[in-house]
């Protein structure tokens, strides 16, 4: 049944951006990848494939809220979801991993492999601890938690638009430690309880150094000065007791290789870039 959203004093559909609330990051990448021309912007084409009528009218206001961003469609099963894909060619689909019919993860794999341009934001209640690494492995650029404050979806969106990858600190911290119990023989790669010392400014400049990025990109990226980072960069290997430059950024290249990328050699080579794994820093 279709809902009349001018008639609706409190849409009931806020439900879903009400357990988004939360604390407001620190940490934000302007980035988009709408096109534009001199005096407009062009917002991101966004296609939202849920499957309760509520949740997604909700997401579609929230995110057409936001200047740079824009629902060009909805779906609320997979089929409609293809239709509306070559309807309207969005820039982001942002789907729950959950949907009324077929394999989500399944549709998500298949849908890279046919339109690896496609940017794909899953997000679920499922245990993240499970789901996001199944995630990341189907291909998707992102995964976050239902519950996640409204601020970290947001992020979320941003940090997969400009190009990365987006998981909760937590979830970098879990496979984090699954690697070092699986790989104890590499002695280059920090203690589990080195690494939770980290901040999360810290953390994020850990995973930058260990995509690739050198001093000046990072200060670049973050808006902070070379100095700045090198002063973090010192923090890291003190607290990760690195005992120079070299192991640092092979210590991180190694985790970020190790923990994020797929087994299967090549699955991410469709993108033609460099993948960094993102999370809100302090």
């Amino acid at each position: 049944m279709d809902i009349d959203n001018s008639s609706r004093a409190v849409p009931p559909e806020r439900q879903f951006m009400r357990s988004l609330e939360g604390p407001d990051l620190t940490f934000e990448k302007p980035a988009q990848t709408g096109t534009s021309v001199p005096g407009k912007s062009v917002a991101t084409r966004i296609l939202v494939l849920e499957e309760h009528p509520l949740l997604r009218d909700g997401m579609t206001d929230f995110l057409n809220a936001q200047p740079d961003l824009k629902v060009c469609g909805e779906a609320d099963n997979i089929r409609d979801a293809r239709n509306e894909i070559a309807k309207c060619k969005p820039q982001l689909l942002i789907t729950a991993l959950r949907l009324g019919t077929g394999d989500s993860l399944e549709f998500v794999k298949a849908l890279k492999a046919e339109k690896p341009g496609l940017l794909i934001l899953v997000y679920s209640a499922f245990e993240e601890a499970i789901f996001a690494e199944l995630t990341l492995r189907a291909c998707a650029d992102g995964y976050v938690m239902k519950n996640a404050p409204k601020e970290e979806f947001l992020a979320a969106i941003r940090e997969i638009l400009s190009g990365n990858i987006y998981v909760s600190r937590k979830v970098a911290m879990r496979a984090f430690k699954k690697m070092l119990e699986s790989r104890p023989e590499h002695r280059s790669t920090p203690s589990a309880i080195g690494i939770e010392k980290l901040s999360d400014r810290e953390m994020h400049i850990f995973h930058l150094l260990g995509s690739g990025l050198g001093n000046t990109q990072i200060a670049d990226s973050l808006h902070l000065s070379v100095k700045t980072i090198e002063s973090h960069r010192e923090n890291i290997k003190r607290k990760l007791d690195l005992s120079c430059s070299r192991d640092l950024l092979a210590c991180a290249k190694k985790y970020v290789e190790e923990t994020f990328l797929p087994a299967a050699k090549g699955a991410f080579a469709m993108r033609g870039k460099k993948k960094v794994v993102s999370f809100p820093a302090a």
